[in-house]
């Protein structure tokens, strides 16, 4: 007897053309291509020009997932859209793109969960489709950081970590009759708003009276992201591990049974932990930070399409997403393509 499950159907990526290396942005504030790739493992990263914005890369990233799909935008039921750079204040970008993709009238839902937004995004569509109420959804995780960076030396530590990109996939309902069929096993998602303010942007705020944003708030860089490396870092380490361990449990599985791992692209370093304290090899850990830096709510399925160009993930094999991610958020999913 068959079950009613989603499955990702389509995966597409898109990153701007300007490429910023470690040299570059030595360029702009003090530091160096050597302090940078010690710490993060990052060696270039691609930052937008002009006026392009979010849902400008979400476009062309959606674009390829629905043409890797075989289908089209009127055969959307839904857009779940994950950023935390939003194009404007309001209304949520998801709406721009849907204008952009010319499919009127679906839903479209904006989610805030940075760097774990794209596993939010899955979680939700996979629900709303096991539950019966859609079909196809698209989901996308889009980010553009480099026009929210301070790139001076006050701001480097977070300046040389990210970069802007997007990655889309096409969520599909499908009839499951056993294991080996491909699906999404299951979702897991976590939040701890005790740590909140250790990464996170102080302003715009409604904490102060009087407006949301002022010339003092600006002046003393409040506007800018923060982030309390090392209290990130033991926290990602243990918690992305944790969340694995939690799906594959759910599904009676263990790591041995996981072909490849997609991990957040955070920081090399806390990947290379992750995957030690999972006792797994790092070859079974697809990594692109070196290439794109932290594209936040995007490195998850640029990691995917990458991994699928490369010829590292096929179809039939097992795959454990793992991100963490301000608020302090965090969560995994575990399916077979």
């Amino acid at each position: 007897m068959s079950a009613r499950c989603s499955r990702i159907a389509g995966v597409g990526k898109y990153v701007p053309p300007r490429v910023v290396t470690n040299d570059d942005l030595a360029g702009m504030m003090e530091t160096s291509d050597e302090w940078i790739r010690q710490r993060t493992g990052i060696e270039t990263r691609h930052w937008v020009e002009g006026t392009t914005t979010t849902s400008d890369l979400a476009l062309e990233a959606s674009r390829q997932a629905l043409d890797d799909a075989g289908v089209g935008p009127d055969d959307l039921d839904m857009i779940v859209f994950a950023t935390l750079s939003p194009d404007h204040e309001f209304p949520g970008t998801g709406c721009f793109l849907q204008q952009k993709l010319d499919c009127p009238g679906i839903p479209a839902l904006d989610i805030r969960q940075a760097c774990t937004g794209f596993l939010y995004g899955l979680a939700i569509a996979d629900q709303f489709i096991r539950t019966g109420a859609k079909e196809r959804v698209l989901v996308v995780g889009s980010e553009v950081q480099s026009k929210s960076l301070d790139k001076t030396t006050r701001g480097r530590d977070i300046a040389v970590l990210f970069g802007d990109g997007a990655g889309a996939v096409v969520v599909e309902a499908t009839d499951v009759l056993g294991h080996e069929d491909a699906q999404i096993y299951s979702t897991h998602l976590h939040a701890d708003g005790r740590h909140a303010r250790e990464l996170w942007m102080d302003a715009p705020t409604q904490t102060t009276e009087g407006p949301r944003i002022t010339h003092e708030m600006i002046d003393e860089g409040r506007h800018f992201p923060y982030m309390n490396g090392k209290f990130v870092f033991v926290h990602a380490s243990k918690r992305m591990p944790e969340s694995v361990l939690e799906a594959c449990a759910a599904n009676a599985m263990s790591v041995d049974d996981v072909d490849l791992f997609l991990f957040h692209q955070a920081n090399l370093r806390i990947n290379q932990q992750v995957a030690k304290n999972l006792g797994v090899s790092e070859d079974r850990v697809f990594n692109t930070i070196q290439k794109y830096g932290n594209t936040t709510a995007a490195t998850i399925p640029i990691g995917m399409r990458d991994a699928i160009d490369a010829g590292v993930l096929e179809p039939g094999m097992v795959v454990a997403m793992s991100a963490f991610g301000s608020g302090f958020t965090w969560g995994s999913a575990l399916l077979r393509m």
